[in-house]
C-alpha cells in the first residue's frame, strides 16, 4: 500500500475545525491526521488532540518566525499538507517555500470580501452584519504570504437576514464548515 498523506492541523483556539478533519479522516488508510500544533498555551485545541489520541505540540511565535522548530517538527513528522483550522498568525515565508501550494485555509466569509489581517471569527461576522449584506459564507483556499488572498478552492453561501446577529451568523458559518471542509480537504489533497 501506497503512503498515507500525512496532515499536520495548525490551530489557535476551540478547535472544532480540527476535531472534524480529523473525525473524518479517523478510519482512512490514505489520509493521517498526523499532528496539531497550536500557538496559544491556553487553546483548547490541545485538550481536543488529546481526546482525539491525536499528538499535539506548542509552538510560540519565535517557533514560527525566527527559528525552524516549527519546520522541523512538520519534517519529522513527514507532513505533505498543512490545514490551517482557526490558525492567526500569517504563514512565514519557510514555510511556504517548503509546502508550496499545500497549505489550505478556511475563511468565516466570502473572500475578497471581509478578509485580511484581523478579520477572523467574531469581528468577520459583526462586520457583515453591520453591513447589513444579504449573504455570507465560507471560503477554503490555498494559502500565500498574504492573508485570505491565495487560490481559491472553494465557497458555501448562507443568507444573512435582517434577524441575524453575529452570533446567529456564526452558527450559519459554523454549519458550512462543518459540512465542506473536511470533503474539500479530501477532494484537494487526491486531486495533486
Amino acid at each position: 500500500m501506497n503512503k498515507p498523506i500525512n496532515l499536520a492541523i495548525l490551530g489557535s483556539g476551540n478547535g472544532t475545525n480540527a476535531q472534524q478533519i480529523s473525525e473524518y479522516f479517523a478510519d482512512r488508510d490514505d489520509v493521517k491526521v498526523v499532528c496539531i500544533i497550536y500557538n496559544k498555551k491556553d487553546a483548547y485545541i490541545a485538550q481536543r488532540a488529546k481526546n482525539l489520541g491525536i499528538e499535539s505540540h506548542y509552538f510560540g511565535r519565535n517557533d514560527f518566525y525566527v527559528s525552524n522548530a516549527v519546520l522541523d517538527y512538520l519534517h519529522e513528522k513527514q507532513a505533505d499538507w498543512i490545514i490551517l483550522a482557526g490558525f492567526l498568525w500569517l504563514i512565514p515565508e519557510s514555510m511556504l517555500q517548503a509546502f508550496p501550494n499545500r497549505i489550505i485555509n478556511i475563511h468565516p466569509a466570502l473572500l475578497p470580501l471581509y478578509g485580511g489581517k484581523g478579520m477572523y471569527g467574531h469581528h468577520v461576522h459583526e462586520a457583515v452584519v453591520a453591513n447589513h449584506e444579504k449573504e455570507s459564507g465560507i471560503t477554503i483556499h490555498i494559502v500565500d504570504n498574504n492573508y485570505d488572498r491565495g487560490t481559491t478552492l472553494f465557497q458555501a453561501r448562507c443568507t444573512v437576514t435582517p434577524d441575524d446577529t453575529p452570533d446567529t451568523l456564526a452558527e450559519k458559518i459554523h454549519l458550512l464548515e462543518k459540512e465542506h471542509f473536511p470533503r474539500v480537504i479530501d477532494r484537494t489533497i487526491n486531486a495533486r
